[in-house]
């Protein structure tokens, strides 16, 4: 057996390291993670006011959409992100529903992870792409409550929509004046393999990573998908191994902050402070090093999926949880990428897929 020399050992521990320390340039304004943060922070603050935490939470989670607004001029703004608004509402509604029909919480979430994904394919949606429609759709998978209870969060979520694209429109007027917009992305003939079969692979891993995290009886597993989709958003196998040592790292150490802020955490006040700083701080970050970003990401996300039960659970038990269904999520993604950006793989599932298919779809790019 050959034994591998030390200097190509060394040079691959060297480029691993510039790849994790590595920070980006960028030339986002910060008045863009500033109204980011009001977008998910304020209706925070407007719950926090009336004692209704629960209902916060939800609505700000919906200002996350805020992210999906373009460069481009005020009115393709305007629509993409009214378009994305709509999905979102959409896919909260699905989970919801998945939630009530647990039989039907897989199926569901797989569906809604094919078809997001191929919807932002279709259109060419930039990042986050489909990664916070199906982080909505898993966490309100895993809200507990009735029927009623689901409508009602739904509304809320439309209203928290509403907000953040109102916010939208304040925030494009002024940035508009400062500096000139990028120009309307033409959409590109898509091809039958970039939008469908990608999807469906996606979607199908996605889905899986929910099953198995079921199987093995983890509870709330809302972040196992989430983490999963976020590896196998990588556009190459090599940005997929990055995203997924970053998101493990930064995670672990997002759950520290996290069991830190759980200690200071007592009221809604104190929780949409915490909101808007870390949403600001990871739209600051995300564009310059993602596994920095992922640092505050993770206690986010667990504000915005938990804090309503803060207190009714050990904060120990719950950190230990998240870092249990990264780690699934991400290893499940990984394994994904490998057969996404499979050739052959993609080659032979695709072949099946187009027989299954409709003729008119399975001849999309000819």
């Amino acid at each position: 057996m050959k034994v591998p020399d030390r200097t190509l050992i060394r040079n691959l521990v060297v480029r691993e390291w510039r790849e994790l320390v590595t920070i980006k340039a960028s030339d986002r304004p910060w008045q863009m993670p500033f109204a980011a943060a009001i977008a998910s922070g304020g209706p925070m603050l407007v719950a926090a006011a009336f004692d209704r935490v629960a209902e916060g939470v939800v609505a700000a989670l919906a200002g996350l959409v805020f992210l999906y607004l373009p460069s481009t001029p005020m009115h393709h703004r305007m629509v993409t992100l009214m378009a994305c608004a709509f999905g979102m509402i959409s896919c909260f509604a699905l989970g919801a529903l998945s939630h009530l029909v647990p039989a039907a919480r897989v199926p569901l979430i797989t569906l809604c992870a094919i078809l997001v994904t191929m919807v932002c394919r279709y259109y060419r949606v930039a990042a986050p792409g489909s990664l916070f429609f199906i982080m909505t759709a898993a966490i309100a998978a895993y809200s507990p409550g009735t029927l009623a209870d689901a409508l009602f969060r739904t509304g809320i979520l439309a209203i928290g929509c509403i907000n953040a694209v109102l916010i939208a429109f304040l925030y494009s007027l002024h940035i508009l004046r400062r500096r000139r917009p990028d120009p309307i992305p033409a959409i590109q003939q898509p091809t039958y393999d970039y939008v469908w079969v990608d999807s469906v692979i996606i979607g199908l891993l996605v889905g899986l990573s929910l099953a198995v995290a079921q199987l093995l009886s983890l509870e709330k597993a809302y972040w196992v998908p989430v983490s999963c989709l976020a590896v196998l958003q990588g556009l190459s196998l090599r940005a997929s191994w990055n995203r997924q040592v970053h998101r493990i790292l930064g995670t672990g150490i997002g759950l520290g902050v996290t069991w830190v802020l759980l200690l200071v955490l007592k009221d809604g006040w104190t929780i949409a402070i915490a909101i808007i700083l870390l949403t600001f701080l990871i739209e600051t970050a995300v564009v310059r090093h993602y596994g920095f970003a992922a640092i505050f990401i993770t206690p986010l996300t667990i504000l915005l999926a938990e804090a309503p039960m803060l207190g009714d659970e050990s904060s120990t038990g719950l950190i230990q949880a998240r870092f249990i269904d990264t780690l699934l999520g991400a290893y499940i993604g990984f394994i994904g990428a490998v057969a996404l950006h499979s050739p052959g793989f993609r080659s032979r599932f695709g072949r099946v897929l187009r027989r299954l298919s409709p003729k008119r779809l399975a001849d999309l790019d000819q």
